[in-house]
């Protein structure tokens, strides 16, 4: 397989371990250095990354991709989520995929409905 295509299936096997609750097979797809950067988090090792994907997981029904494009070891998703308390969130991904392992992830969408849900502490100081 080339890189690219093994990026973007280390990338929708771990969306497809997420969307299973699968966290342990999920993990195996982070790097022990991965970083994710967020609207309201930001993480630099997996464990807190996936403490907080489990916190959410109760709202959330299902995630729908629907693009996904990949460029050697990058791969960027575009997907619905569905959750019980603010509707439909459209989310774009950007990994970066380092030695089979996802190394980077970069989340962007709009965080005004989920707001309530995180207090002043927890939020950019930019919004303080």
């Amino acid at each position: 397989m080339e890189p690219m295509t093994d990026a973007l299936k280390i990338v929708t096997d771990f969306q497809q371990a997420l969307g299973k609750g699968d966290f342990e097979a999920a993990r195996r797809l982070l790097d022990d250095r991965m970083s994710f950067h967020g609207p309201f988090d930001t993480f630099h090792s997996p464990e807190p990354y996936l403490d907080s994907l489990r916190k959410l997981s109760n709202i959330v029904d299902r995630v729908e991709i629907r693009k996904a494009m990949s460029d050697g070891n990058d791969v960027c998703l575009f997907y619905d989520t569905v959750t019980n308390t603010v509707g439909t969130a459209l989310i774009a991904e950007w990994f970066e995929v380092s030695n089979g392992k996802i190394s980077k992830i970069h989340a962007a969408f709009d965080a005004r409905p989920f707001a309530p849900m995180f207090d002043a502490s927890a939020r950019p100081s930019s919004e303080a």
